[in-house]
């Protein structure tokens, strides 16, 4: 690795001494209605920020020539739409780019209101709790790794964490409340290693190199997206190249990547990607107990058969594999702990989709058909040695059918209809094998379970301006149901409203608030928990959709066209959690270990809340400096249950209840060279200090290697503060057929080392063996030892395109 850091540094310092450069490209592409596809002539096309532009032609074309190299935008407008500007687009000499852009109709003449262009695009549907996130703020965000889910821990309610993990909390809810789509086709898992059960992972599948755009929601969801409860990240892809194939290689801190995007016949493109890790590699040479490996790949076909008709074929999915280092030589206390808890596991899936969406006059239909599959196999033995006791034996597989239908009408008076409905089949399976201490006792868990369901749903929103745009209003509803008990398969007993509401005080100034009610299924490893009979224990349990009302409310300043400053509070309920029956604990508390979450028997019982305040900050306009501020205060809490398993009125913190995040990252362009920073500071989380009796009784610990949790503290205490500065600094070289991009990135560059809470493990012996207590035979010796989190983390990445 130090090699490959020289390596780089020094192409940075001398390459630009050795070769000559071309310094502007080509954009090209088309402009056209967004309700019908139909083209939009003598539109005004021009590079944002620049007096660089022209005219499209009668069939709604344009090209611009002499366009600055890097990322730009383009600003259209035309008579009778509202002014638009596109999401960013990488401009280099490997061949000329194509953005097309749709204009929705305005109800404002232009003689009654000056149309600016503004990179905060809003959505009447959405007027709060949404943001916009462009492909160079990804690409170029500090520590970052060009990983979306990274990137997203700069935007106001999402939890930052030290942890090698990317684990999505928003807004105080759990890590499994959340959902993601890539061109309107549902993503279940986003993450390599993902937590079955939850949303984390290690690293983020979605391949950065084909986004044009993300869509981040924290509330104010669209009634066309359901199951979720915290958020919406919608991923939109780039189409590939009419022209000529373009290849780009990547490589970078955790793995290297070759993308192709072109012409695959006369009206159809494709884009594809493979990856793979070489962590592997370097966890062995910096002495890691864990060596993974993850690959991926990504495609997408885009054609357009005529003007009224588009197909898009795209498919994603992953293959993980995670195997132990027990080739360590002299593991220190920290490595050794490791060694004896984490499992070895092998995990892939997939998601593969067909969109079809045909234009009419003032609408358009959308067809979506999808399939989608994770596989999860999951062994630990005892000592990791396969000649001794078998601890976990967990294979597990989800897969869903979906079909979703979509109509879109602009109707008289300029009023956006939405309504649509879906249909699913899913199926699930888990056999599972394993020690359990609980409840005083160890216990044989063994269940062999195959279960499948249906699941379907309506819904529908209408939208509308007044006061020559200055009122928006949009209204809608849903309703979720499926076959899995006689309970949720009425789906008006989960009907979801929701209202949205923005006005505009001034040209600056706007008041903004939703409100709405939000239904989410259990996790598959909850729904098909079974007994060794195979009967499902939580089905039996009476299991209930999760329900969340959502309530949000702010303010909106727009001081010039590239700044915007809002001000937002929330208030979340929950009601019908699961709550599990082993610990006392609901589920919101979990899923962030590396194997699964929920395959255990709980009761709906749970309630919770999340209440806080956001401030966002965002520019591009502070003296050449692109920044945003992010500062979230708030609480997340559930009540605490009694004896008999019942809420009672006394609240008690989440894992998730940090209190203050605080993110502020800024990035610099001069000339070819780009800087960025990024620093976070999080206040501690809440944590349940160890049962020391339990941890050490020998039957206790052999189970699980690990301490157990004293739950009639949970969350009584908490931990340090995270803290954390992250550096990038970026250099481009465009040649006449190429252009090749350079990096450095310095995560924790101060070392900052958050203080966890200390460990509780067995002494050992000389030869590796626990201490057994002389005066207590059925108990191990315990000490403890630290555990301590962050390191100064340096990489380098590549990135050639011809």
């Amino acid at each position: 690795m130090k090699t490959i850091i020289r390596f780089v540094f020094t192409l940075l310092l001398f390459l630009p001494l050795c070769l000559s450069a071309q310094q502007t490209g080509v954009v090209k592409g088309r402009v056209f209605d967004s309700k019908n596809n139909e083209p939009i002539p003598f539109a005004n096309v021009v590079i944002w920020k620049t007096t660089t532009g022209t005219a499209t032609d009668e069939n709604g074309y344009f090209r611009i020539e002499n366009v600055p190299l890097g990322f730009n935008r383009l600003e259209v407008s035309s008579v009778g739409y509202t002014t638009k500007l596109s999401e960013e687009f990488m401009v280099n000499t490997a061949s000329e780019r194509t953005v097309n852009v749709g204009l929705e109709e305005s109800q404002v003449n232009l003689e009654q209101v000056t149309v600016k262009a503004n990179p905060f695009r809003k959505a009447v549907e959405s007027p709060v709790s949404l943001q916009r996130i462009g492909i160079a703020e990804i690409e170029k965000n500090p520590g970052g790794n060009r990983d979306v889910s990274k990137v997203l821990q700069s935007m106001p309610g999402v939890l930052s964490s030290p942890a090698f993990r990317n684990d999505f909390i928003v807004r105080g809810g759990g890590p499994s409340e959340n959902r993601f789509y890539l061109d309107d086709v549902e993503l279940p898992n986003l993450n390599h290693f993902a937590t079955q059960g939850a949303s984390g992972g290690v690293v983020s599948i979605v391949n950065i190199d084909f986004v044009k755009e993300v869509n981040f929601y924290s509330g104010a969801f669209p009634a066309s997206r359901g199951n979720l409860m915290s958020s919406l990240l919608d991923f939109r892809q780039i189409a590939g190249n009419p022209d000529k194939i373009k290849v780009r290689g990547t490589l970078g801190a955790t793995d290297f990547g070759l993308s192709l995007d072109g012409p695959l016949a006369p009206k159809t493109t494709f884009i594809m990607s493979a990856r793979r890790s070489y962590l592997k590699f370097l966890f062995d040479m910096i002495g890691l107990p864990f060596l993974p490996v993850y690959n991926d790949f990504q495609f997408k076909t885009e054609t357009k058969f005529n003007q009224k008709n588009e197909l898009i074929i795209l498919g994603i999915g992953a293959y993980d594999v995670n195997t132990l280092n027990k080739g360590m030589k002299d593991p220190d206390d920290d490595q050794r702990y490791m060694l004896n808890y984490l499992p070895e596991s092998v995990q892939w899936s997939y998601t593969l989709g067909i969109t079809y969406r045909h234009y009419g006059n003032r609408w358009n239909h959308l067809f979506v058909l999808s399939r989608s599959t994770l596989q999860n196999e999951i062994e630990k033995y005892t000592n990791n040695d396969k000649s001794q006791t078998k601890l976990v034996d967990y294979n597990s597989g989800e897969t869903e059918n979906k079909f979703r239908f979509e109509h879109n009408h602009l109707l008289r008076h300029d009023i956006k209809l939405n309504v649509g409905a879906g249909i699913e089949y899913a199926t699930y399976k888990n056999k599972t094998t394993r020690e359990l201490y609980t409840l005083g006792k160890l216990n044989h868990v063994h269940y062999d379970k195959n279960f499948d369901f249906f699941k379907w749903s309506l819904f529908g929103q209408i939208s509308k301006n007044f006061f020559l745009e200055r009122l928006a209003v949009s209204v809608g509803v849903r309703v979720d149901g499926n076959s899995y008990t006689s309970g949720m398969n009425n789906p008006f007993k989960q009907a979801s409203p929701r209202l949205s509401l923005s006005y505009s005080l001034s040209p600056e100034w706007f008041i903004n608030a939703n409100a709405g009610r939000y239904y989410q299924l259990p996790s598959y490893t909850t729904m098909g928990y079974a007994d060794e009979q195979g009967d499902l224990v939580n089905k039996q349990n009476g299991l209930q959709y999760i329900g969340t009302n959502h309530y949000v409310a702010g303010l909106e300043y727009r001081p010039g066209s590239r700044t915007k400053i809002t001000l937002e509070g929330f208030y979340k309920t929950y009601d019908h959690y699961p709550v599990s029956l082993l610990d006392s604990i609901v589920l919101a508390n979990k899923g962030t270990d590396y194997v699964a979450v929920g395959d255990e028997p709980v009761k709906s019982l749970g309630e919770g809340r999340a209440y806080g305040v956001e401030l966002m900050v965002r520019t591009q306009e502070f003296f050449g400096i692109v920044a945003s501020l992010a500062y979230t205060y708030y609480y997340s809490e559930f009540k605490k249950m009694n004896h008999d398993l019942q809420p009672i009125s006394e609240y008690i913190p989440s894992s998730w209840d940090n209190r203050h995040i605080l993110s502020l990252t800024a990035t610099r362009k001069l000339g070819l060279w780009d800087i960025g920073m990024k620093w976070r500071i999080t206040n501690g989380a809440p944590f349940t200090p160890y049962d020391a009796e339990t941890s050490s009784l020998i039957a206790a610990w052999d189970a699980k290697r690990q301490p157990y949790l004293d739950y009639s503290r949970f969350n009584s205490e908490r931990a340090s503060s995270f803290h954390q500065l992250d550096i990038r600094v970026d250099r481009s070289f465009y040649f006449k057929k190429w252009s090749l991009i350079l990096y450095a990135d310095i995560q924790n560059i101060y070392n900052h080392k958050t203080k966890s809470p200390d460990l509780l493990v067995p002494q050992e012996n000389p030869d590796g063996s626990y201490k057994i207590d002389p005066e207590l035979p059925d108990r191990y010796l315990m000490r403890y030892i630290k555990n301590d989190t962050g390191t100064l983390l340096p990489s380098v990445g590549i990135i050639i395109d011809f």
